[in-house]
C-alpha cells in the first residue's frame, strides 16, 4: 500500500483557501499510483473555534461532498483529515475516511479534547471508536490529543486495527513528545502508524509539521520537515504479522492481571 501525507499550512479560518490548497497538493501526487491520502486535523478551518458557527455546515456535509468527490474521480481511498462537524448535539472534531468510490466509510470524533487549546469550550467529545475497513485491511483513526492515551489506541489493535491513522495540530514545543509518542504507539502495538501533522501557524500556535509513517518495527520510513509539503511512503502489510510473529506481544499479555 503506498501512503501519501498532505502536510498542509492550514489558512486559518478560510475553508474556501484550504480546499483549494489541499486539492492542489493531492493533485501533484496522483501520478504516483498513491493507494490513500491522509490529510491532517481540522485542515479546512484550523483552530478558529470562535467562528466555527459561520465556517461550517451542517454535519460537514460539504466538505464529505468535496473530499469524497476527489476520492471517486481518483478512485483513491482519501481519509481527509479531521473537519469541524456542525450537529444538533453540538461541534465534533471529527475524522473522516472515504473508499475509491467516494463512499464515506467511517466518521470519528475525538474523544479526548485538549484544553490547552481550548477544545473542550467550543466542542463536544465523541463516545464511538475510530474502528474501519481500508482495502480489506482493519484500520483505526485517532486525532493528534489521542495519542496520550495509550488504552485508547490498544483497545482498538485488539479489535484488529493493524494501520492507524493519525491527523493533528501538534505544535512545534512539543515536537519530541510528537516523535517519541508516535514510534511507541507503533512499537507496542506492532501496527503501521501512518500521523499527518499541519504546518505553519496561527495567531496562536506555531506547528511541528514532522508527519510522519512508521513501521511495526519502529523504523521511521518516510518524515517530512516543518515545511508544508506532500510525503509519501510504501508500506509492506506482511510486516506486521512477521513483527507479531517474532515478539508474540498479544500472546504474552496477562489481562487477568491488568
Amino acid at each position: 500500500m503506498k501512503i501519501a501525507l498532505i502536510q498542509l499550512d492550514v489558512a486559518f479560518g478560510d475553508p474556501e483557501k484550504n480546499v483549494h490548497q489541499s486539492k492542489k497538493m493531492i493533485d501533484s501526487v496522483l501520478k504516483e499510483n498513491i493507494d490513500t491520502i491522509l490529510l491532517p486535523e481540522l485542515w479546512t478551518t484550523g483552530y478558529d473555534l470562535e467562528h466555527l458557527q459561520e465556517t461550517t455546515d451542517n454535519n460537514g456535509e460539504n466538505i464529505k461532498r468535496i473530499a469524497g468527490g476527489w476520492a471517486k474521480e481518483n478512485q483513491v481511498n482519501i481519509i481527509a483529515g479531521s473537519i469541524a462537524r456542525k450537529t444538533e448535539q453540538g461541534i465534533f472534531n471529527t475524522f473522516i475516511a472515504f473508499d475509491r468510490a467516494g463512499n464515506c466509510i467511517k466518521e470519528y470524533s475525538k474523544v479526548h479534547l485538549f484544553r490547552l487549546m481550548n477544545e473542550e469550550k467550543y466542542l463536544t467529545a465523541g463516545d464511538q471508536d475510530g474502528l474501519f475497513s481500508l482495502d480489506g485491511v482493519q484500520a483505526a483513526g485517532f486525532i493528534c490529543y489521542d495519542i496520550r492515551f495509550p488504552e485508547w489506541i490498544r483497545k482498538h489493535v485488539l479489535s484488529g486495527a493493524r494501520l492507524l491513522f493519525i491527523p493533528a495540530e501538534w505544535p512545534k514545543p512539543r515536537l519530541d513528545h510528537w516523535r517519541t509518542l508516535l514510534t511507541c504507539r507503533a512499537i507496542e502495538n506492532q501496527s503501521y502508524v501512518i500521523a499527518c501533522n499541519r504546518a505553519g501557524s496561527d495567531p496562536d500556535n506555531e506547528f511541528a509539521g514532522h508527519s510522519m509513517v512508521i513501521s511495526p518495527w519502529g523504523e521511521i520510513l518516510a518524515e517530512a520537515g516543518e515545511e508544508e509539503s506532500v510525503i509519501t511512503a510504501d508500506i509492506d502489510l506482511s510486516a506486521i504479522d512477521t513483527i507479531r510473529s517474532r515478539i508474540p506481544v498479544f500472546e504474552d499479555r496477562r489481562p487477568e492481571l491488568y
